[in-house]
Formats: structure tokens, C-alpha cells, sequence
């Protein structure tokens, strides 16, 4: 870092000039994951924040099973598996007509289906969890902040310009209220639904701000009674009002089992927020919970918009950006953090790989190419959610105007020993279990197919899906898909086939015969592990489940990007394989 006058005569200008590889402008979840990422690369990076802390409220929560790979990746897994709720008591998403009211019915949520159960065993050496944002950016902030991130609060991002060379940041400290620059050689935007970042750098975005009015409302209760008999993350609520902007219903959401909550309430955003008094934010409570004794304490109340808008392109030359600064939607599926984190983790070893001169910077065109399709079908998939909470209602006649008494009677009704009760119940049934493609859409969370010149195709054709992709996993090891994860061993050891990847370096992994792609990764100059499978070799198969889901013979290969998603491959020994490895090579890291 270059400095100088940090401490100048009273009226003096001040000039300080702070240096660094990479600039990060956010603290949240994809910034803090980019800063881990980096620092974990040991690549030189600062954070700056205009806020004076971390997050102090719940906000984003569920951490899918790719977000803990990237996170068991980068060292800190058990970190958050401490603080985090588990899966086996996420799951009981409740429909009611509130807490202490009439059940509706239930979805076996986030895995906990005994079907989806074990379709999560199968995909992943991780089990989601619901980790609250304002306890998981500690876990990775701290963790980059040891690992040699520098760390700045208070620091309001004003302005860029780039050359180049590198970016020029313009920063105000707002403790002292002065301004100062920040030269880096790369800027990543982390900065928010409202990223001046992406503004600046004239990111092109389609959808729009703003379609519906919601209100988070963070409270303390023991609502024990209500709720730990059927354990879940959410419990919705269908009461009058309900369907006002928001999120399709009114919402209990558990932040702590099973005292600490956050519900979320809709308002009509062309009306404007109501005033958020401790008055009618307990009055919100009160009429979710449906128990007007119980002890609350309102800890913070907030409004914001529930948004539809996707950047088509996510950088500007030396500038980009990465998490809500790209993708901005309501919270449905809980897809948010899940993917920024999966953002920065795309971009981290990208720009590890360019600053140490082993890629080209073309290699950093694959980011939008990997990743904008990604943000543009969350954003149409955590909407779509939304609208498939209508049919609740409709099957209750709940969507017409009309008294609440004719609400709790159409719901009542549903009770009677009639065809039309009958037929009633089997379209609320149907409606509920619906919901499915929000609370246990795990094709959404493990499929995705990265096309960039970062992948090398292999020449055969894209079999698809065989089942829904939003719903089901299907695991391939096509290029541009996420390695396959089976049980192997090493010894006494057993781990999966994600653990032998990463760390900020390619793999290769083949079997019995495949010596000559180990001597061609060996042969290369830029870093490449390998892994051997096979009886008798450092890594062994004994369930026989890699070599059904490898899909390529024992001597064939398969090159693994840092990130985990599979780069090159060939299903067979190769005489050439020396020249055909390091073709692949010059085209992932953009030489070719």
C-alpha cells in the first residue's frame, strides 16, 4: 500500500493512494465469498463497505447443497454446519390459517421428502441448511480476513475508472468524511440490489424493479407450541390481505428454532409502505401467530420491493459484477445467496489464474457466458414461485374480493361431507403439493450446463434431461457439467470425488490404463492434480459407483476445473494425449 499526509494539518487535502490486486466493493454474501475465495488463492484483495458492520438481520437463510460444496471447498463448511439450523427440521412447510390456527396441510421441504432424501444423498457429500445471512457473513468475512483479505467498513464506493492497466476507485471514508482512491487491477461489484457498481459500468439489464411491495418484521417468541411438532423454515399463512404484493402469502419464517423469527407481509407498493411502528409491526405478528398473549419483542422492521430483473452482461472490461448487482428477485426457493456465492466462486479462480499470467484475460469472457443464464432462470424461477401460490387460494374461492368471514367459511367448508367439499380438498391438495418446484426444486440447485469457450465440448450429442430439470438432479460428466459425486477411498479414508478437486487447481481423474494422461498432465505447464481410481491405486471404487457415473472407460479422462465443473473430456486411453491435453488447456485459459 502507497500512502502519504494520512494525517495532514487541519484543512490540508488528503492524498492516500491504497493499492491492491482486486477491489470489492460489499460485504455480503457474494463479496465475502469472492474475498474468501481470493484470499484462499492467495490472491491480494480488499473489501470496502459503507455500512459500519456485518449484516444484523436474518435476510437470506437457505444454503443449498452446491453452495456447501463451494463452502467445503474453501475450508469452511463445519463452520457454518455449527451455527447453521439443519435440514431434518427445514422441512415441514406448513399452509395455515396462522400459527395457533386451522392447518391447511403440508410439503415435505428441502430435501426431506424420503424420496428427495435420498436423491440428496446420492448428488452431494453435503446436506443443505439454513444458515441467516447476518451469521453467515462472519463465517466468511472472518475466515477471508485471516486467510489476508484487508477489510474496510464505512467506506462508500463513489466511482470508477478504468484504463488498461487496472481500475481506479474513488472511496469516502465516512468516519472522517474524506475521500480517497483505490488503484486495483480488478473491481468486483458485490454492492446490492441498487449496485452503483453495475450502474456505472453500464450493465444491461432486462425485467424490472419494484412489481410488489413486501415487509420484513424481525421478532423475538417462543413459539415452541406452534411450531416443534412440525418443524420447518416457513410457515405461510393465508389470511385476508394476504395476497397484496409480498410474496404470494403472508409468511412465518424461522430464523432460530424456535424463538427467534422473521415474518414477511405484503403491502400494495403503489400505495407506498405503511408507517412501520412497533404498533403494526405487532399488530402483523399478532395476526399471523393468531395468538394475542403470547410475549413478542419486535427487533427491527424493514420494506423493500420484490423485483424481476437480470444483467444480460455481467462486466465491463477490468469491472464485475457478481450477486444481487446482477440478479434481483423475491427470496422464493431461496435461491439468493446460493447464487451469489456460486457468482464468486465462477469468477475467483478466473481472475487468480489471469493475474498470475497463467490464462488470458479472455479467459474472464466465460464468466457472463457461464453465469448470466444461470441469474436470468433464478429470476424467472423465484417469480414463477411466487404466481404458484395462487391455486392455494384458489382452491379456498380465496382470491376473490370478499369479507374474511366468507374466507373462513369457504375454509370451513372444505370440512363438510359433500362432492363439492370433496372436490375441494383434492384442489387444495393438489395446489399445496404444487409447491414443490419452490421448496424441493433440486434440479434448480445442481443442474446447471456452463457453454463458454472455457469448456471444451467432446464431440457427442447432449442427451438432455430424462425427468423434470427443475426438479430432478441428473448427473453428468459432460463438459460443462458439475464432476459427478461418488464415495471413493484412499486408504482408511472415504471421500467423495468433489474433495479431490478444487483448491484453486485443475484435476485430472482417470483409471487403470490411463497412465498417459497423467504423464500429459504432468507434462504441462500450467498446475494440474491427478487422481487415479482404480483397485489397487491411491483411489479405489469399492461401491462401484464412479464407474457408473463417470461415463467414459477406465483409461479415459476427465480434466476438472478449479470450480468443480468438468472442462475437458475423453472417454479412452489416447496416444495423443499429451497434444489433446494441451489443446483443451490453451482453449479453457484462452490462449487458443
Amino acid at each position: 500500500m502507497n500512502a502519504w499526509c494520512p494525517f495532514p494539518p487541519s484543512g490540508a487535502p488528503v492524498s492516500i493512494v491504497v493499492e491492491t490486486d482486486v477491489l470489492i466493493v460489499g460485504s455480503g454474501p457474494a463479496g465475502a465469498s469472492a474475498a474468501l475465495a481470493l484470499s484462499s488463492y492467495g490472491v491480494p484483495n480488499l473489501v470496502v463497505t459503507r455500512y459500519a458492520s456485518l449484516a444484523d438481520t436474518p435476510r437470506a437463510h437457505i444454503t443449498n447443497q452446491r453452495t456447501m460444496e463451494v463452502l467445503r471447498d474453501l475450508g469452511v463448511e463445519q463452520d457454518v454446519i455449527q451455527q447453521a439450523t439443519p435440514q431434518h427440521l427445514m422441512g415441514d412447510t406448513t399452509f395455515c390459517t396462522s400459527l395457533a390456527g386451522e392447518e391447511l396441510g403440508r410439503v415435505r421441504s428441502w430435501g426431506n421428502d424420503p424420496l428427495v432424501q435420498a436423491a440428496h444423498e446420492l448428488a452431494s457429500p453435503t446436506r443443505m441448511c439454513d444458515m441467516p445471512q447476518h451469521l453467515m457473513e462472519p463465517v466468511l468475512v472472518n475466515a477471508a480476513v485471516a486467510r489476508g483479505t484487508r477489510l474496510r467498513f464505512q467506506t462508500e464506493y463513489l466511482s470508477h475508472t478504468q484504463d488498461a492497466d487496472g481500475v481506479t476507485a474513488t472511496v469516502r471514508d465516512r468516519l472522517r468524511g474524506d475521500s480517497y482512491e483505490i488503484r486495483a487491477k480488478y473491481l468486483i461489484g458485490a454492492d446490492g440490489g441498487r449496485s452503483k457498481v453495475a450502474e456505472d459500468a453500464g450493465l444491461p439489464m432486462g425485467g424490472q424493479m419494484g412489481v410488489a411491495g413486501s415487509l420484513n418484521i424481525v421478532f423475538d417468541a417462543d413459539l415452541t407450541k406452534y411450531t416443534a411438532h412440525r418443524p420447518s423454515t416457513l410457515y405461510w399463512v393465508l389470511a385476508p390481505g394476504a395476497t397484496v404484493g409480498g410474496i404470494g402469502a403472508g409468511l412465518v419464517r424461522c430464523v432460530r428454532p424456535w424463538t427467534e423469527w422473521l415474518i414477511v407481509w405484503g403491502y400494495d407498493v403503489q400505495a407506498g409502505a405503511p408507517d412501520l411502528t412497533t404498533e403494526y409491526a405487532e399488530s402483523v405478528i399478532r395476526k399471523l401467530v393468531g395468538d394475542d398473549e403470547i410475549p413478542v419483542t419486535v427487533k427491527s422492521s424493514s420494506a423493500w420491493t420484490v423485483n424481476e430483473m437480470y444483467a444480460e452482461t455481467y462486466s465491463n472490461g477490468r469491472v464485475f459484477c457478481a450477486g444481487d448487482a446482477v440478479h434481483r428477485h423475491p427470496p422464493s426457493n431461496g435461491l439468493g445467496s446460493n447464487t451469489s456465492i456460486q457468482d464468486s466462486y465462477n469468477l475467483a479462480w478466473k481472475l487468480k489464474l489471469v493475474l498470475d499470467g497463467t490464462a488470458s484475460p479472455e479467459l474472464l469472457q466465460s464468466y457472463t457466458a457461464e453465469r448470466a443464464p444461470v441469474g436470468k432462470q433464478i429470476v424467472t424461477r423465484a417469480n414463477q414461485s411466487i404466481g404458484e401460490t395462487a391455486p392455494v387460494f384458489e382452491a379456498l374461492d380465496g382470491l376473490s374480493p370478499q369479507t374474511p368471514e366468507q374466507l373462513w367459511a369457504n375454509i370451513a367448508a372444505r370440512k363438510e361431507a359433500t362432492e363439492a367439499a370433496e372436490k375441494q380438498r383434492a384442489k387444495l391438495r393438489e395446489a399445496i403439493a404444487f409447491k414443490v418446484y419452490e421448496f424441493n426444486a433440486h434440479g434448480v440447485d445442481l443442474n446447471q450446463r456452463y457453454v463458454s469457450h472455457a469448456i471444451v465440448p467432446d464431440g457427442t450429442p447432449d442427451p438432455g434431461f430424462t425427468r423434470d430439470p427443475e426438479l430432478y438432479h441428473q448427473p453428468s460428466s459432460r463438459p460443462g457439467a458439475r464432476l459427478p459425486h461418488a464415495w471413493i477411498t484412499s486408504g482408511t479414508r472415504t471421500l467423495s470425488t468433489l474433495d479431490t478437486v478444487g483448491k484453486g487447481r485443475f484435476t485430472l481423474l482417470t483409471g487403470i490404463g490411463g497412465e498417459g494422461w497423467v504423464r500429459a498432465a504432468k507434462a504441462q505447464e500450467t498446475e494440474i492434480a491427478t487422481v487415479v481410481i482404480g483397485p489397487g491405486q491411491e483411489y479405489e471404487d469399492p461401491y462401484g459407483d464412479w464407474a457408473r457415473l463417470r461415463e467414459i472407460s477406465d483409461a479415459g479422462a476427465l480434466l476438472v476445473r478449479p470450480d468443480g465443473f468438468v472442462a475437458f473430456r475423453h472417454a479412452s486411453a489416447a496416444p495423443d494425449a499429451r497434444e489433446l491435453l494441451s489443446e483443451a488447456l490453451r482453449r479453457i485459459l484462452g490462449h487458443a
